[in-house]
């Protein structure tokens, strides 16, 4: 089985499921799975998880995201992007840039959003896009979310280009709608490019077609990232021989059972150093003797004690 994430452009056109159906053909293996949907028209990144990767799946999905977005100002439709059926147009008659500025930095920080009803989410077992294509509407609960900013790129109106920075759940097509709504003229995003998930960057991400290639020159592994990158930015510790069973079961083990770090410093005397040592509540990347992830542990300074967050062993204790 093939272990590992791939960061893949979903290419305008395709489901995110489309991209997961495409990939099963071409690695040959079924459990595979993404890592947060995007709309068929939207492109850019999409993490893709194979094997026994698919468990940080649900951690992907939570990192915060950036995408490129293109606002379209003055028209209002029904999937609050520019595919849908057209709800009303007004003329921008005293919308300004200044205006428009001070609109958006407005939304930089906690909003609570409506989900739209072209959406995946569920109401009473059934997806809210299949509602509306019946002709329904339903109550959609707001949802806090937070946007950790918009840096407006170009303003041409009625069209404006920025880059928003923001938390999971949040929806880039009712941000716009919203916005168009505040400045009174409607809104519909024009255009989606996902740009960041988490460490996973637009620059870094391959095509379905060229992923294809190296499956089939043999190549797949050096394209294929590790499980244990997506926890790139927590610092690791190694176990020592006699407690590396303790880490294989998930049990908890103490800074006397962890050795001298890669790079040369020890855990236990950082200890002794407040302002280096391991903090209350950090998480950790727990390797044993060979550098196999054993999981993600949460330190309990109380205790001098790591307890296991999350495991990623296999049942041979050997991971990817």
């Amino acid at each position: 089985m093939v272990n590992g994430i791939l960061n893949i452009y979903k290419e305008k056109g395709w489901t995110s499921h489309d991209v997961v159906a495409r990939l099963r053909g071409i690695v040959g293996q079924k459990k595979i799975g993404h890592t947060g949907t995007l709309d068929p028209d939207a492109e850019g990144v999409l993490p893709v998880c194979l094997g026994r990767a698919t468990k940080v799946c649900d951690l992907l999905t939570d990192k915060d995201k950036i995408y490129e977005a293109v606002l379209l100002l003055g028209k209002t439709t029904d999937t609050q992007d520019i595919t849908g059926t057209v709800l009303s147009e007004r003329s921008l008659g005293g919308v300004t840039e200044d205006r428009v500025l001070d609109c958006i930095r407005n939304f930089i920080g906690e909003y609570d959003q409506i989900p739209p009803m072209y959406s995946a989410l569920k109401v009473g077992g059934k997806k809210l896009y299949e509602l509306a294509r019946e002709g329904k509407t339903v109550e959609r609960k707001s949802r806090r979310v937070i946007i950790r900013d918009i840096r407006v790129e170009e303003i041409c109106l009625p069209r404006i280009r920025m880059e928003v920075e923001c938390s999971k759940g949040t929806y880039i097509r009712t941000l716009c709608h919203d916005i168009g709504k505040k400045l009174g003229v409607g809104g519909c995003m024009e255009s989606l490019l996902r740009t960041r998930v988490g460490r996973f960057r637009l620059e870094e991400s391959l095509r379905l077609a060229d992923t294809e290639k190296y499956v089939k020159s043999g190549n797949l592994s050096q394209i294929l990232l590790p499980l244990d990158s997506v926890f790139s930015d927590l610092r690791q510790v190694i176990l020592k021989d006699e407690a590396v069973a303790l880490g294989y079961n998930g049990n908890p083990f103490y800074l006397k059972h962890v050795m001298h770090q890669p790079d040369g410093t020890d855990l236990a005397e950082e200890q002794k150093d407040s302002a280096a040592g391991p903090e209350e509540g950090e998480r950790f990347r727990v390797y044993d003797g060979a550098h196999r992830f054993i999981g993600i542990y949460r330190y309990e300074g109380k205790h001098r004690q790591f307890r296991i967050e999350k495991m990623f062993l296999d049942p041979d204790g050997i991971v990817s």
